[in-house]
């Protein structure tokens, strides 16, 4: 049986599902990820064989490729999120926080680890807070 995974972006409005099973998921720490996120790294799930299927909003999609370079970044153009595209490669590439439920599989590997950022270290000492701060 093959799952289906629901996502879509801030606003709502793009909606997508993912046919299929992921193969791998990475924390990327590259200036590339991180300049994408505004964070400390990206946290892409990639599948080879996939599908992805819009159910709205597909023309709210644009992608933006790094010239000269593998690195593309799929977004909604209305609120910026970030949304699923598939790569140059040909392999489905699906940001992680873009998915409106539970996904099975855990992180395989942060990467390209010597790039990241100089305070991204020792964040597990860092206070813990269940909401904003008062």
């Amino acid at each position: 049986m093959t799952s289906t995974t629901a996502g879509s972006c801030l606003c709502g409005t793009v909606q997508f599902q993912i046919s299929g099973e992921f193969e791998a998921f990475f924390l990327c720490h590259c200036k590339r990820c991180r300049k994408d996120t505004g964070s400390a790294h990206a946290a892409n799930l990639f599948s080879a064989t996939a599908k992805l299927n819009w159910v709205s909003g597909q023309d709210s999609v644009r992608t933006y490729r790094v010239p000269e370079t593998r690195h593309e970044k799929s977004f909604c153009v209305k609120c910026g999120s970030a949304l699923p595209g598939v790569q140059s490669v040909g392999i489905l590439a699906v940001p992680a926080g873009s998915l409106d439920g539970a996904i099975d599989i855990r992180p395989n590997a942060h990467i390209c680890i010597s790039s990241r950022a100089e305070w991204d270290e020792h964040l597990e000492n860092i206070p813990k807070l269940d909401g904003l701060p008062g």
